[in-house]
């Protein structure tokens, strides 16, 4: 028998490779025209698993991605973990910021992973963590290391908001029956700083447009007298935050759970250099709501962006005319006890009252998801602080993450169950970003560390 170490120093390059394999299919769950590539990852991710110890392993149809489902049983007396991950990713544009083909997957050295980072379109989000899992499994059941029940869930459609896995959820509720829910899609402090993700925030997601004229008009014949579209709108928008960067919806704020001193302050201690973080996204300061540090700002804080605003001509050289139409993508951040269905009906609401009578406004919800936080005393949280003990050396920082998982709140609604958020990504892996990347080291590291979760937790449960 083989130890974990020795399994991954024998085996690390067909680890490499196979993931290089599933990070070249173009998984991207958010256009129609990669559909077949979405069920090709599906088969893939089947078979693997299969290959891995699964008893049984099939890919079931949902109203639109399939979700992969996959169990390897021992014992009805044993618990059960249930392992959620998901095979789709984020369209890779803009292309022309990917220093490589964001499709075809190359190792190559940087200043944090000198021993080589994985540079693909989800390479960590979430291809590459989720297939830790995987691997981890296959080093447990080839060396008789499994002490529990299995499950696996991975779906296509995290990245548009998981529409239809509460579908799913409520179908097949019997056989997901699970003791905890292990997720890794989150990160870490470091490399040599480990940490557990113990909150995530919530999520409203919305578009919006407005329309001027019937048709675009002649600038010089129109301007003036005629309201532009995009001028409008980047108005409307500009109103929506004010000088102290305070999101200024009626009721937004109503149900902010407000951290006391102490946790604020415990907050603090978690290791953070203002001047590396500026460094490394090459910016000259920070910038966010006034009175709350920049890592309260990026997680126990709500927020409003615009992630993507267009109308009217952007293509080479000058074409002088006033759009009919202009429209924006908006996200909003949310944080616990905020609901992201009446977050979104604030924002309608409020958007639309800010339109002068010379444009119409239609706002079109997309998806959303509720605020998660997981507590410290769960026998599931503390089989993860010792796994990360054991392979790291250092006992984990508990962490609350500025992301969303939309679907957490909805496990522990529909299932019962509570979640562990094991992530190893950092946050220089620009998930969602051109160059995505995820470190070589840290892929193995999670294989390294998955089994002995499963090792305590069994211990700890049967206690």
């Amino acid at each position: 028998m083989s130890t974990i170490k020795e399994y991954l120093d024998q085996n690390k390059d067909r680890f490499l490779e196979e993931l290089k394999e599933l990070l070249r299919i173009p998984s991207i769950s958010a256009d129609p025209e990669y559909k077949q590539d979405m069920l090709k990852t599906a088969e893939v991710v089947k078979s693997r698993l299969l290959d891995a110890g699964c008893d049984t392993a099939e890919v079931c149809e949902t109203p639109g991605h399939p979700v992969v489902y996959a169990e390897k049983i021992l014992d009805k007396d044993l618990p059960t973990v249930l392992v959620y991950g998901h095979y789709d990713v984020q369209p890779p544009d803009p292309l022309d910021l990917w220093d490589s083909p964001p499709f075809e997957p190359v190792v190559k050295k940087t200043d944090i992973h000198p021993e080589g980072a994985i540079f693909a379109r989800g390479a960590c989000d979430d291809k590459g963590q989720m297939y830790m899992h995987v691997k981890a499994l296959e080093y447990m059941t080839q060396n008789g290391e499994l002490p529990c029940n299995v499950k696996f869930m991975i779906e296509g459609e995290e990245e548009v908001g998981s529409e239809h896995l509460e579908w799913f959820i409520k179908e097949n509720k019997d056989r997901l029956q699970n003791e905890v829910i292990l997720i890794s899609d989150t990160g870490m402090i470091a490399k040599d700083v480990p940490s557990i993700t113990t909150g995530l925030r919530g999520l409203s997601y919305v578009e919006v447009e407005v329309t001027g004229a019937n048709r675009d008009l002649h600038s010089g014949l129109y301007g003036g007298a005629v309201a532009n579209p995009l001028n409008v709108l980047s108005q409307m928008i500009a109103s929506l935050t004010d000088e102290n960067n305070h999101i200024t919806i009626p009721g937004f704020y109503d149900q902010v759970e407000e951290l006391s001193e102490e946790e604020r302050q415990k907050m603090a201690e978690a290791p953070f250099s203002l001047e590396e973080y500026q460094k490394k996204l090459d910016i000259n300061n920070v910038h966010g709501e006034k009175g709350y540090s920049t890592l309260e700002r990026a997680s126990i804080r709500p927020t409003l962006d615009v992630n993507g605003m267009w109308g009217g001509y952007i293509g080479e050289g000058a074409k002088t005319v006033l759009p009919s139409k202009a429209y924006a993508k908006i996200s909003m951040r949310l944080v616990p006890d905020q609901d992201w269905k009446k977050i979104t009906e604030l924002f309608q609401k409020h958007f639309e009252s800010l339109a002068p009578d010379s444009v119409r406004v239609k706002v079109k919800p997309h998806h959303g998801g509720y605020p998660y936080v997981t507590p410290i005393d769960t026998v599931g949280y503390q089989a993860a602080s010792k796994a990360y003990e054991k392979t790291f050396g250092k006992t984990p920082i508990p962490q609350r993450s500025g992301g969303s998982i939309p679907i957490v709140s909805l496990f522990e609604k529909e299932l019962d169950s509570k979640i562990i958020l094991m992530g190893f990504g950092l946050d220089t892996d620009a998930i969602h970003s051109p160059n995505e990347n995820f470190g070589v080291w840290n892929y193995l590291k999670g294989i390294e560390t998955i089994p002995w979760f499963y090792k305590y937790f069994t211990e700890m449960h049967q206690q």
